[in-house]
This record gives C-alpha cells, sequence and structure tokens, in this order.
C-alpha cells in the first residue's frame, strides 16, 4: 500500500484497536528489531508519557502502544476475554485523517501482529470482536493491504421478519459506519456475504460512509449499492451506527 506523506497525531484518548495478552510483556527494543526485519523499518517508539503509552511511528504511519499495561488492568482483561495471560499490552490508534485511514490501520495491525508472535500470547481484535494466536498472524502477513483481514462480518437470524441480518464488524476503525444487509431466511448466504465485503472494502477506499439515500458503485461485482437506511446499536463498547445497504435496481 502506497504510503502517504502526511503525518498522524495520537488522539488525547482512545479505545484501543488490539488488547495482546502473553506469558511475559515483549520488550519494546525487541519489537523494533522484529518490525524492521519484517517490514524494512525504522520502527520509532518515543519514550512513554504519564500514561505509559508510547508513539510508534514508521514513515508518516502512526499509533500508541502500551507494550504492558497495569497489573491490574492485566487482570481484569483475564476475566472480560477469557484468557489466562498474565500479562497484556494494547495498541491505539492514530487520529484520523481523511485517506490514512487504511494506512493506520494496517500499521498498528503490524504492531498486534508483532507483539503477539514476540510475547506468543493471543491478540483481540477489539472493533471485529475477533481473536488472532501467532499462528492466525501467520496467514495474514499483512505484507499487503486485506480489507478481509480488518473486517469480519456476522449473521443473525430475525424469526419476527423471518428474514437473517448480515452486519460488518471491524469499519469503525477506519472511521467508518459499519454495514448490514437483509435478506429472507433460506436464501443463499453467497450474495450478501459478497455484497458486504465488496461494499466495505469500497467504503475503506471512499474513506466515508455515504448518506442515506445515495449510491456508489462496486465495480469488483459490476453493482450499484443503495444506503437505504441507518440505525444505531448497542455494542459491547457503547453504540454503534449501522447503515443497511441492498443492490440498487438497474
Amino acid at each position: 500500500m502506497k504510503i502517504r506523506k502526511k503525518t498522524a497525531k495520537l488522539p488525547k484518548a482512545a479505545r484501543p484497536l488490539f488488547l495482546v495478552g502473553y506469558p511475559i510483556a515483549p520488550e519494546p527494543a525487541d519489537l523494533m528489531v522484529w518490525f524492521d526485519r519484517e517490514y524494512g523499518g525504522p520502527l520509532r517508539l518515543a519514550a512513554p508519557a504519564d500514561n505509559l503509552v508510547r508513539s510508534a511511528s514508521h514513515g508518516p504511519w502512526a499509533a500508541g502502544l502500551i507494550p504492558a499495561l497495569p497489573l491490574e488492568r492485566a487482570e481484569l482483561l483475564k476475566e472480560q476475554l477469557g484468557w489466562s495471560h498474565p500479562s497484556a499490552g494494547s495498541v491505539l490508534p492514530a487520529a484520523m485523517k481523511p485517506g490514512m485511514a487504511a494506512d493506520l490501520v494496517l500499521f498498528a495491525a503490524r504492531l498486534a501482529r508483532g507483539l503477539t508472535l514476540l510475547g506468543q500470547g493471543t491478540a483481540y481484535d477489539v472493533v471485529a470482536h475477533r481473536y488472532l494466536n501467532p499462528s492466525d498472524w501467520l496467514d495474514r502477513r499483512l505484507d499487503r493491504f486485506d480489507p478481509e483481514d480488518h473486517v469480519v462480518t456476522d449473521q443473525e437470524d430475525c424469526p419476527e421478519t423471518a428474514s437473517v441480518r448480515y452486519v460488518t464488524r471491524g469499519l469503525e476503525k477506519f472511521g467508518l459506519d459499519e454495514l448490514e444487509t437483509v435478506r429472507p431466511v433460506g436464501l443463499p448466504e453467497r450474495e450478501p456475504l459478497e455484497l458486504l465485503r465488496g461494499a466495505a472494502e469500497e467504503l475503506i477506499k471512499i474513506g466515508v460512509s455515504p448518506k442515506v439515500g445515495a449510491t456508489f458503485s462496486l465495480p469488483s461485482l459490476g453493482l450499484t449499492v443503495l444506503v437505504a437506511r441507518h440505525r444505531t446499536a448497542q455494542g459491547s463498547q457503547g453504540p454503534v451506527s449501522i447503515r443497511e445497504i441492498v443492490a440498487a435496481t438497474p
């Protein structure tokens, strides 16, 4: 992926993109050596601020990094995430700017991958609600940007309407609303999954969530998509904005 020329700053407060648990927290110096070997470097880590957050940067990319959270926070994560790791770290997003979201999310994922492999632990993608062990990261080397590495799709039955709702998880990382589409029960799932994956990839490129009533094209599928409505759902980390999409009639 092309590296943008703009620089990024850390927001004053941000929800982590990744939490990583491990038996022993990796040393920041080891992470720098690993990153330089894997991605050409140099990875720069600033001295930790009062709140333990280090500013990590690689070229114009930036993220917040806490290799070792306070013990009381690590203990709380053991209970919340159901893992046995006594230590934990986190990767926080930089402030999103137009055109930089994909670059910054990719950089944060690379840092989380490094912590997971060096600590032989488990990463938790906070927005996508996905656990990643070392072997999972090895399947996602992140040498290039692939939206499916960062956005997943769930489905839930809606018995009251005899329908199935397909919803993305992960677009929030890019400063975008999540997407959903609803289909009658019994229809094949391939079409709605392809629609959501294609739409997610396109919106990451566009960088904004279209308004209700707007349309946008999916060249990869040869479709035009209509944003039918907007709703807010309660997620595990707070309210989540969701836009329903449908394939527009030609």
